[in-house]
């Protein structure tokens, strides 16, 4: 049984909430891919929609937009996310989480893009 914890980000003021999804709510993220739209019903935001921005596995390893398939993948890499070289030219060989969302994903980043009637604080009271 699938259970993740949802960063939601609001773009109109920067802020970030972090939602916990199980059961079935869980399950419409599943097969999603970074850039994909989820209904925003499934975090408790009726009426908006969500756009996979990222995410990372149980063991912290992130999820990269260019690495097909939700497998782990070493990959070497010269920068962007799962690795900040220290100096010009630099490459490591890093391992990260493929771009689709599976059991083995444990956050899952996630923007605003449609807007419902509601504002998000209200419909996120925490």
């Amino acid at each position: 049984m699938a259970e993740f914890t949802v960063a939601v980000a609001n773009p109109d003021d920067g802020t970030t909430h972090q939602v916990e999804v199980s059961d079935q709510d869980a399950n419409r993220f599943i097969g999603r891919e970074i850039g994909d739209e989820v209904d925003g019903s499934a975090v408790g935001l009726d009426g908006y929609t969500l756009e996979v921005t990222g995410g990372s596995d149980n063991a912290g390893r992130p999820m990269r937009g260019d690495v097909p398939g939700a497998n782990l993948k070493a990959v070497l890499l010269t920068g962007g996310t799962g690795y900040k070289p220290r100096r010009d030219g630099e490459r490591k060989r890093i391992t990260v989480r493929g771009r689709e969302i599976s059991n083995s994903t444990r956050q899952i980043n996630a923007r605003i893009v449609d807007t419902g009637n509601q504002p998000v604080e209200e419909l996120l009271a925490e």
